[in-house]
């Protein structure tokens, strides 16, 4: 398994990163958060799963508050799952990888 799938995006390039892909998964984290580091597993998983035909980024929150701000978020982990740019879905908190992969399998 590979850890390098999933990158961070910067607020500067968030927006381009939505109008690449069809589907973009982005899981808004921290460094000090402690239920973040039992997301960051999945998403790699879902980012090989779908490896292709979605587009698994994160955002660092601390580097990046008014992205955060932008989509009214308040804590994390939060997920948020766009297609063609809209945003279709918001997993906030641990979940388990089914609720992610049911997510996206839905707009795959």
């Amino acid at each position: 398994m590979t850890t390098d799938t999933v990158t961070y995006v910067q607020e500067n390039e968030f927006d381009a990163v939505l109008s690449e892909d069809k589907v973009v998964v982005v899981d808004f984290t921290a460094t000090w958060c402690g239920p973040c580091r039992l997301v960051s597993p999945l998403m790699d998983q879902l980012a090989d799963e779908y490896k292709g035909r979605v587009k698994v980024v994160k955002v660092d929150v601390d580097n990046n508050k008014p992205l955060f701000k932008r989509f009214g978020l308040r804590s994390i982990p939060a997920v948020l799952i766009f297609k063609d740019g809209e945003l279709t879905e918001k997993i906030v908190g641990v979940s388990p990888y089914e609720q992610f992969s049911a997510a996206v399998e839905k707009l795959v």
